[in-house]
């Protein structure tokens, strides 16, 4: 069949670029900087289930309030430190974990506490502040400005994502009103989003339900979405670039949470892995990775083997340049009375501290910028040294 190839702005753009929860396309943005440091942040959109990423097991409340999704050895929980255990799914990253290039935060948030809506909470999390009032730039984009050097950033989007917005340069990738795309370019768009149901069902009207599946199922050899990202992120960063950022959707896991949430799982390693690899060992080894998500989920599971949106969540960090094979974090614990609004971890960090913690390793930025200008309100007392 042969696939069409010209996409209209009333057809997909005016409808996509509006699914705040899982953006149209994900932004991918670089930054020339000085050095062999290298930093990728990537935004896990949707909210990501972090008791079940990196289970509490050596919580007696954990059973308890996950009955279908709390996991044991004997159901290939893989043990990390005689408290928490990493879910099965993600058993490709164990390597990471005992070469010390893998380690977990958990119990941290971004300072949102109110609505628990996916698009305030993805805003403030890239915006990087305290507030919704706060949100005309982006932490990434306030942190290149900090170097003092010429700065070029594309955003790989329908529009400039918050964070990578501000006063920095930045090129931004987005089609016009009747923009020509080959096979390859929609397969790609097909593949990485095939999880996201809205993006789905706009691509799907916008080309053919038929040119839709050929282009989903037919080449898929070609690599899937994420991996295809991850690779293109880890080319750039070979050359000139020193600063990636990129999203992985599918984590909101109201329904049937364990196939869905594995499926995230298996493209966040995909794309962990594909960065390592591609990257080679040189570059990996001066390499900081940090997955972070707008909040996490429920302590307790709901009447449909899922978890709602929560508060307190759990953040990834990968790479050469960071001091792995540890879960960081002060662990509030799961019993009632722990909880925050009966219902949700309690967070005893703030996950803007991790990143903060990594770019002031990675490009020597000050604590004062950090905190000031990069992370406005931020307290750096008596943080983990990730790096």
């Amino acid at each position: 069949m042969e696939m069409p190839n010209t996409l209209s702005r009333r057809g997909f753009l005016g409808a996509a670029c509006c699914a705040a929860a899982a953006p149209i396309f994900t932004p991918l943005a670089f930054a020339e900087m000085p050095g062999d440091n290298r930093f990728i942040a990537i935004i896990l959109r949707g909210a990501m289930d972090g008791l079940d990423l990196v289970q509490p097991y050596g919580d007696p409340a954990l059973k308890l309030a996950r009955p279908d999704l709390a996991l044991s050895g004997d159901q290939g929980l893989i043990d990390l430190d005689g408290f928490f255990g990493l879910n099965p799914v993600a058993a490709p990253l164990m390597p990471l974990w005992k070469a010390g290039e893998l380690g977990f935060v958990h119990a941290v948030s971004t300072p949102y506490r109110n609505q628990r809506s996916h698009f305030d909470g993805q805003d403030i999390l890239e915006a990087g502040g305290m507030s919704l009032t706060s949100k005309d730039s982006g932490w990434l984009n306030r942190a290149l400005s900090l170097t003092n050097t010429p700065v070029q950033a594309i955003d790989i989007s329908s529009g400039k994502e918050i964070i990578l917005s501000g006063p920095n340069r930045a090129d931004v990738w987005s089609p016009q009103a009747d923009l020509a795309m080959g096979g390859d370019e929609l397969g790609f768009l097909a593949r990485l989003y095939q999880g996201d149901p809205q993006f789905a069902a706009t691509f799907k009207e916008a080309i053919g339900i038929d040119a839709y599946t050929d282009l989903l199922y037919k080449q898929q050899k070609r690599g899937g979405g994420v991996k295809d990202m991850a690779k293109m992120a880890a080319s750039l960063l070979n050359e000139r670039y020193r600063i990636a950022s990129f999203s992985v959707t599918g984590w909101d896991t109201h329904v049937q949470q364990k196939d869905n949430f594995a499926s995230a799982v298996r493209n966040l390693t995909t794309a962990i892995l594909t960065l390592r690899d591609e990257l080679g060992p040189n570059a990996w080894r001066k390499t900081a990775v940090v997955a972070m998500t707008e909040f996490g989920r429920t302590v307790r599971q709901n009447a449909n083997a899922g978890t709602d949106h929560g508060t307190g969540g759990c953040c990834i960090i990968a790479g050469g340049a960071v001091r792995g094979g540890r879960v960081y974090g002060k662990w509030p614990g799961l019993k009632d009375e722990n909880l925050l609004d009966n219902r949700d971890l309690n967070p005893t960090g703030d996950v803007r501290a991790v990143a903060a913690a990594l770019l002031s390793k990675q490009f020597g930025l000050s604590a004062n910028a950090l905190t000031s200008t990069v992370f406005p309100g931020l307290g750096l007392d008596d943080h983990p040294q990730y790096i």
